[in-house]
């Protein structure tokens, strides 16, 4: 039986895939130079590299690209926020819309050490970390990093990292964060109010209407009794604080936060709580350093706070930031005024999680104007349209379900 013909131009193939030619000439046929057409059985095969992630770059705040804007005014040093996605929580379940192979942990992790490589970044402020101690202390070290790690409470795996470059900073100081310890508070009422006590008893806001793709992290089962403020409180959320000498003059000391919110849309009133706890201690902690150091630390504050722009989480959080009065309602005084990155440069992006079942902003970065800091730069994030995040992430182009966020500070005025 003749075979199966095809007509193909076997000429010089160049690209990721490759065209692998099998099966035998058809009688009659005399075998022909490549260069002609011919009739062959034909079979396409993968013969490429696997595509490499996306890294997007800064673009300055003054409208030009980060490599030709303007002379510094001072000392300037980047960091980034990301939500790797730990790899306890990729399952096929959950991500049935990614590639199996950009879901392994061989490739994913891989990709994110050459995402994070691209950056350039002075700090590395990441998020649901797992395998620290296994693979990403050692390798980050590779690639010129110091890090300090708080691993999430009771059986939780994953955590927050703060990966710096020793020749840029110095590691002063350093507190980790435990939101469980917010369970102390109901029954003190040192961190909790009334109307947040009554909010934790009555089961939060039932009406959120966020959908947050990493939903299914987390089975329902496991949080025990919510009418139970003491059951409710204890999420297992951490955070990590540190303080950091600059290495350039005149060594300003900055204060780096970092933190991963509970993830629950229901469970607005205990986000809110974590968010409340988090700038008291952050606020206690400059204190600490100031006095200790004797100097007025700049403060940033990076992470997942699972909250959507314009929620009771953000608006607290931004609230004590006088020059946002006319528009955002000050729910209370809070310990330190707040600013984010890219409400201040160019507006929140759309989104920095990309789900089927969610897409939307979660991850900020917050300054306090009121330092002698600026950002200069931000990180770029891609459009709703663009093809690397059009079936939701992670895909080969970005190994997490979030997007890393950055910028780039001036520290002026010493």
């Amino acid at each position: 039986m003749e075979a199966l013909k095809f007509n193909c131009a076997l000429r010089n193939f160049r690209g990721r895939g490759g065209l692998a030619v099998s099966g035998r000439i058809s009688p009659g046929l005399k075998p022909s130079p490549p260069e002609i057409l011919c009739s062959y059985r034909i079979v396409l095969r993968k013969m490429g590299t696997t595509p490499s992630p996306i890294c997007r770059e800064f673009i300055s705040v003054e409208g030009n690209d980060i490599y030709s804007r303007s002379r510094p005014d001072g000392i300037r040093f980047r960091l980034v926020s990301y939500n790797i996605l730990a790899q306890v929580y990729v399952k096929s379940s959950l991500f049935p819309h990614s590639p199996s192979p950009c879901l392994r942990w061989k490739a994913r992790s891989h990709s994110i050490l050459s995402v994070l490589k691209n950056f350039g970044a002075d700090f590395l402020c990441l998020q649901e970390v797992d395998e620290y101690d296994s693979f990403y202390k050692e390798h980050m070290e590779r690639l010129g990093y110091s890090s300090i790690y708080v691993q999430r409470s009771g059986q939780k795996r994953d955590g927050c990292g703060i990966f710096y470059k020793p020749d840029s900073a110095e590691l002063v100081l350093e507190e980790n964060i435990e939101y469980n310890d917010l369970v102390n508070s109901v029954q003190d009422g040192d961190v909790l109010g009334a109307d947040e006590q009554d909010d934790v008893l009555t089961k939060g806001n039932r009406g959120a209407e966020l959908k947050n793709g990493s939903a299914l992290k987390k089975a329902a089962d496991e949080r025990g009794d919510p009418n139970d403020p003491r059951v409710r409180l204890k999420r297992d959320c951490v955070g990590i604080i540190a303080a950091f000498k600059l290495k350039d003059p005149p060594h300003h000391v900055v204060v780096v936060a970092n933190t991963h919110l509970y993830w629950d849309p229901e469970w607005a009133d205990v986000k809110l709580a974590q968010a409340k706890y988090l700038l008291s201690r952050l606020a206690q902690f400059k204190e600490l350093v100031s006095n200790r150091l004797e100097c007025i630390p700049s403060v940033i504050v990076a992470g997942d706070f699972n909250s959507t722009p314009g929620d009771k989480v953000y608006q607290y959080l931004i609230s004590g930031n006088s020059s946002l009065a006319p528009v955002v309602e000050c729910l209370e005084d809070i310990p330190i005024p707040l600013c984010s990155v890219y409400a201040f440069t160019k507006g929140e992006p759309q989104f920095t999680n990309c789900t089927p079942g969610f897409t939307g902003t979660l991850d900020y970065i917050f300054f306090s104007p009121n330092d002698n800091i600026k950002p200069v730069s931000f990180l770029e994030l891609p459009d709703p349209d663009s093809p690397d995040v059009a079936e939701g992430l992670p895909n080969y182009s970005h190994p997490s379900d979030h997007l890393p966020i950055g910028a780039e500070f001036e520290i002026t005025g010493e």
